[in-house]
């Protein structure tokens, strides 16, 4: 009975395993990642302290009623009626805490949300390794562009722009990366002849998503360089700068990449 039994353990796992692999696994890391997302964590502390805000002002309502409703009940009232105030008089100010708190946090800039997470290429694919380094680059293009906005270092229009110049960028790479996997898959069912055509073209596939990841990486360079500046004028053009150059090969890869 105990071999039996732990072969029955071996094949539930071996089933969980697969399920999990499968959109299981992927709902799980959107689920984590949305949890963690910095802008769904701001979003959270928000309704935190409205709630907070509400709860200390509906029980300063309350307590004020009461002793309103004791003292001219009773004709000559007594210690409820200053318990009552005084839980009144602290409510107050608890809620006017929790208001000043709640309209501070909603002064702050929400940051960017974090993007969901995209499966990487194949082991096998040479669009694998540019593509991780894609990912870990738009995190931290994300981050400096964050504290760029909170500092107010540069223009608020340069901000924006970069940050929608680099998620152009990164579609148009990704685009360009889907193209080569699906010539590297085509160049093992091709007859031999073609597949030196192919193994050129993945080359040239190849180049080109290095070349758009090289320009991405001027952007994050840029970026961390006006972070780290302390005036404004020279980060300001050079973050410009890198934001129009990249902004030139976006199109131009979207251009080798439409029909």
């Amino acid at each position: 009975m105990g071999p039996r039994r732990h072969e029955l353990i071996k094949i539930g796992g071996e089933l969980v395993t697969q399920h999990l692999r499968g959109p299981y696994a992927e709902q799980v890391r959107n689920a984590l990642s949305g949890w963690r997302d910095p802008r769904a964590k701001a979003l959270r502390r928000r309704r935190k302290a409205v709630r907070r805000t509400k709860l200390w002002a509906g029980t300063g309502v309350t307590t004020g009623a009461g002793a309103v409703v004791v003292d001219v009940a009773v004709a000559n009232p007594g210690g409820g009626v200053a318990v009552l105030i005084g839980a009144a008089v602290v409510s107050g100010v608890a809620a006017i805490s929790s208001g000043v708190s709640t309209w501070r946090l909603h002064r702050e800039p929400l940051p960017e949300p974090v993007a969901a997470p995209v499966a990487l290429p194949g082991r096998g694919s040479a669009a694998r390794e540019p593509m991780r380094r894609l990912t870990e680059a738009e995190d931290t293009l994300r981050e400096a562009l964050t504290q760029l906005s909170r500092a107010a270092l540069v223009p608020p229009d340069a901000v924006t722009e970069a940050r929608e110049t680099g998620a152009e960028a990164a579609t148009a790479l990704r685009a360009v990366a889907a193209r080569l996997q699906v010539v590297e898959r085509a160049r093992e069912h091709a007859p031999p002849l073609e597949r030196g055509h192919l193994t050129e073209s993945v080359r040239r596939l190849a180049a080109q998503v290095d070349e758009g990841l090289d320009g991405y990486g001027a952007l994050v360079a840029a970026a961390a360089h006006a972070l780290a500046a302390s005036s404004t004028a020279a980060p300001t053009h050079a973050l410009t700068d890198a934001t129009d150059r990249l902004a030139a090969l976006a199109s131009a890869l979207r251009d080798l990449t439409q029909p």
